[in-house]
C-alpha cells in the first residue's frame, strides 16, 4: 500500500510535469467506489482547468485547479499515478495466453490530457480502493480533517503526549492517522526496530526517551525512503515507471525467520490489529 514516501515521491516527480498545464480532456471509467465525485461530473468539470499546484497531506494528493478548486487523489492499496508512456512490468495487464492482442486496460479509471499535447496523466488502480474527489473552493474532506500531524515533522513530545493512558500497542499508535499522518506498516516496523522498541509494547509504557528516539527514526526512515524512490514491494511505481528501492534496505519488515542484521537473531512476526508486524526479539524490548 502506498504510504507517505511513495505519495511524496509521486508528488515530487509529477509536480513539474503537470503544474502550469491546462486540462484539455478527461476520460473516466464507469461509476464505482473509486469515484467520490461521479465520473460524468468530473469529465464535465475538469476540462479547461489549469493545474496550479500539487500538494500532499498525509497519504493524499491535492491538485490545485482554477479559482480555488482542488482534485483530491488517494492511491489506496494498489493505485498507480503515472505519465502516459511510462513503462513498467507493474503496468502490464495479464491477458489470456491465446489472446491475439492486449485489450484496453480496464484498471485505468482516470485519464487527463493537456492542451499542450505533451503526455497526459493516468490513474490506474486494480483493486479500486483509490479515491478521486473534486473539491469546491474552500471545501475540505472529512478524511483530511481527521489527519494528525504530518509524520515528516513528528517529534518525541507529540508521541509521548499521544501515548499517555493508551493501552494499545505502540505499533497501533504509529499507524493511527489521527496521530501521525502518513505512517504505514513498512515504515512503522522499520522505525520501531531502529528505536529498539518492540511493536507490542503498550503505548503508555513507552518512555519519553524512547518517544524521542522513535520520532527521530520515523522521520529518518521516511526521508530515506523518499530518497530511495519509495518501496516497490507490490504495485507501486513512480510516475515515470521506475521502481522504488527502499525495499532493498528493509531490516525487519517481511523478513520473518531471517537473521537480524544487527545480532543475528531470527526475525519474528506477530499480528497486531490484523496486520503483520516484524521485529527482532533481542534488539527490541
Amino acid at each position: 500500500m502506498p504510504e507517505l514516501p511513495e505519495v511524496e515521491v509521486t508528488r515530487r516527480l509529477l509536480r513539474p510535469k503537470v503544474v502550469g498545464r491546462r486540462i484539455a480532456s478527461v476520460v473516466c471509467g464507469p461509476p464505482s467506489y473509486f469515484f467520490l465525485t461521479p465520473p460524468k461530473r468530473l469529465e464535465r468539470s475538469l476540462v479547461g482547468e489549469p493545474v496550479t499546484a500539487l500538494e500532499r497531506q498525509g497519504k493524499y494528493l491535492l491538485m490545485g485547479l482554477g479559482e480555488g478548486r482542488r482534485l483530491l487523489l488517494h492511491l489506496g492499496m494498489t493505485g498507480q499515478l503515472f505519465i502516459a508512456g511510462a513503462r513498467s512490468p507493474r503496468l502490464v495487464r495479464r491477458i489470456e495466453r491465446d489472446a491475439p492482442a492486449p485489450a484496453p486496460d480496464p484498471h485505468t479509471h482516470l485519464v487527463l490530457e493537456f492542451e499542450d499535447g505533451e503526455p497526459g496523466l493516468r490513474f490506474r488502480d486494480v483493486r479500486k480502493f483509490g479515491k478521486v474527489r473534486l473539491l469546491a473552493p474552500g471545501e475540505s474532506d472529512s478524511r483530511l480533517e481527521k489527519l494528525g500531524r504530518d509524520a515528516l515533522s513528528v517529534d518525541g513530545e507529540l508521541l509521548f503526549e499521544a501515548s499517555r493512558r493508551r493501552k494499545v500497542p505502540i505499533k497501533t499508535l504509529l499507524l493511527d492517522q489521527g496521530v501521525l499522518a502518513g505512517v504505514g506498516n513498512i515504515y512503522a516496523d522499520e522505525a520501531l526496530f531502529l528505536a529498539g522498541v518492540r511493536p507490542t509494547r503498550p503505548a503508555q509504557r513507552v518512555t519519553r526517551e524512547q518517544c524521542d528516539r522513535l520520532a527521530q527514526h520515523v522521520r529518518a526512515v521516511l526521508e530515506r525512503s523518499i530518497e530511495a524512490g519509495g518501496s516497490s514491494i507490490s504495485d507501486f511505481i513512480a510516475p515515470d515507471g521506475r521502481d522504488g528501492e527502499f525495499q532493498l534496505e528493509r531490516r525487519v519488515y517481511a523478513r520473518e525467520g531471517e537473521p537480524c542484521s544487527t545480532c543475528g537473531t531470527a526475525i519474528r512476526r506477530v499480528i497486531i490489529g490484523a496486520r503483520s508486524s516484524h521485529y527482532c526479539p533481542r534488539c527490541q524490548k
